[in-house]
């Protein structure tokens, strides 16, 4: 029997094999993912585990293996999971106190197909209150750490879903992405991050911040496995009216192919002013790779990428505003104790139960919805919008992907940003126009800042092209050979 040393030296395929071949078990993998994350506790990335659920799992698996029977395609799969996705039975929180009690009754569809496909689940990831926030400090769980320096943040939301697949303590997580919050963490932390077109992935048991834009999307250590893990995910869901019925295409063999004649489209728009330079400089080779493997470089225009972050915060908070509305101290979660009266009960259960952060949004997004103002703001941000899906549609009539950075500098220290919000929303000043078009994005690690921080590439694609996506990510990501790892898993 193999000794297992690390979970980022098992690929999803590779460990599929060496359980079926029974060179390995899944409850030891499942025992060094446990391990890793009790020694790595100081990271904060998880707001429960479960172990025991886990080595249940595990135990299902190997005896499975030993009866030679054919093991699912992630069976061995170590996964975590972002805490704004219900498991039955399996407390819920979404960051918030408001659900720090809440145990669902019912389990996503994206993690139900993770699970029936063998994956092992250890636990629910930290992550900023109902996914709202750029950094990860914004949960009520605490600030997620970034393991390659433990004084910078991870990004956010997902920073938990991401730091567990960077401190190799998973080898796949998943994450949702409202604005970013998977390609941002994903770039911060030097791991893969994929946000799926709207409808591609279920949103079935994810708890709602902005519903027209949210979508599940894993993390993994590579593109590869990545691929892997949308393969089983992806697909119409009858339980979610969004979910497309368009063909699941196969991932994995898109793979195979090369990048000739690949058009790669360079938006001036993005490479301008407020743009760090050592993130430029290194975005900037990773699309010279693209050139030296054939591809074709194309500049394009996205002329209305200056409206995306007012038009983001405008739809994104109206809809937080309304999706939010149900926690009130009635239905089920945190309520606030001794009150008199119903309007007492609702008004202290909201004060206490969310956060600043969430507070803001939610009165900024209720402001744009009310009477008087819908038109002025809400309506006119839905127009704006259009236009930059429109720009989209004439960009991929040049191109079949679109480079660009992810965040316009490297991870920032904890409490940078803290105290200056609007600073803190330009972090996502080149991830958001992509779900308010709602195309897919792939974020894969392009090298290190000279401080030691990753930074990545941010490739679009066009709807439902997440095949041509993956194939174009795969290329790049042989060509870069990024093989860093975070200082505190060096050693013995």
């Amino acid at each position: 029997m193999e000794k297992i040393l690390s979970l980022k030296d098992q690929s999803i395929k590779a460990t599929r094999e060496r359980l079926a071949n029974q060179a390995i078990t899944a409850t030891e993998l499942c025992k060094v993912a446990i391990e890793r994350q009790e020694k790595l506790a100081n990271l904060n990335a998880f707001i429960t585990t479960t172990p025991d659920y886990a080595l249940e799992r595990a135990a299902q698996i190997d005896r499975a293996a030993r009866q030679g029977d054919d093991l699912p395609a992630l069976a061995g799969t170590i996964l975590a999971v972002k805490d704004n996705m219900v498991m039955r039975g399996i407390r819920t929180t979404a960051g918030s106190k408001i659900l720090h009690n809440y145990i669902p009754p019912y389990t996503a569809t994206a993690i139900e197909r993770l699970e029936q496909a063998g994956a092992i689940i250890i636990g629910k990831t930290n992550c900023d209150e109902f996914a709202m926030g750029s950094s990860n400090e914004n949960s009520a769980y605490g600030a997620v750490k970034n393991p390659w320096n433990t004084e910078y943040v991870p990004g956010g939301s997902s920073g938990g879903s991401a730091v567990a697949v960077a401190a190799e303590i998973t080898m796949a997580s998943l994450g949702s992405d409202t604005g970013g919050s998977i390609r941002q963490p994903a770039s911060f932390c030097g791991v893969v991050g994929l946000k799926t077109t709207y409808g591609r992935v279920s949103r079935y048991g994810l708890i709602a911040f902005g519903s027209s834009l949210d979508q599940i999307g894993p993390f993994a250590n590579s593109v590869e496995d990545a691929a892997q893990v949308l393969q089983v995910m992806a697909g119409h869901d009858a339980k979610d009216a969004t979910s497309s019925a368009a063909t699941v295409d196969d991932y994995l063999a898109a793979l195979e192919g090369d990048v000739k004649g690949l058009r790669v489209g360079v938006p001036r728009e993005y490479y301008g002013e407020g743009l760090d330079s050592e993130v430029k400089t290194s975005v900037e080779a990773a699309i010279q790779k693209f050139a030296e493997l054939g591809a074709e470089i194309v500049e394009i225009s996205l002329p209305n990428s200056e409206y995306a972050v007012p038009v983001y915060y405008l739809i994104a908070t109206a809809e937080a505003s309304s999706n939010l509305a149900r926690f009130d101290g009635v239905r089920y979660g945190f309520r606030a104790e001794e009150t008199h009266t119903l309007k007492e009960m609702y008004n202290r259960t909201r004060d206490e139960g969310f956060g600043a952060e969430v507070k803001r949004r939610i009165m900024l997004g209720t402001y744009a919805l009310s009477a008087g103002y819908y038109d002025a703001y809400y309506g006119k941000a839905q127009k704006v919008r259009s236009l930059l899906a429109q720009n989209f549609r004439d960009a991929f009539a040049k191109c079949d992907v679109i480079a660009t950075p992810t965040a316009p500098t490297p991870p920032f220290k904890l409490g940078e940003k803290t105290d200056d919000p609007l600073a803190m929303y330009l972090s996502d000043i080149y991830t958001i126009t992509v779900n308010l078009a709602g195309v897919p994005a792939i974020v894969l690690p392009s090298g290190l800042s000279s401080q030691g921080l990753p930074i990545g590439v941010q490739l679009i694609g066009n709807h439902f092209h997440e095949a041509r996506l993956l194939r174009a990510a795969h290329n790049l990501e042989q060509a870069i050979g990024f093989d860093s790892k975070p200082s505190l898993l060096e050693g013995p």
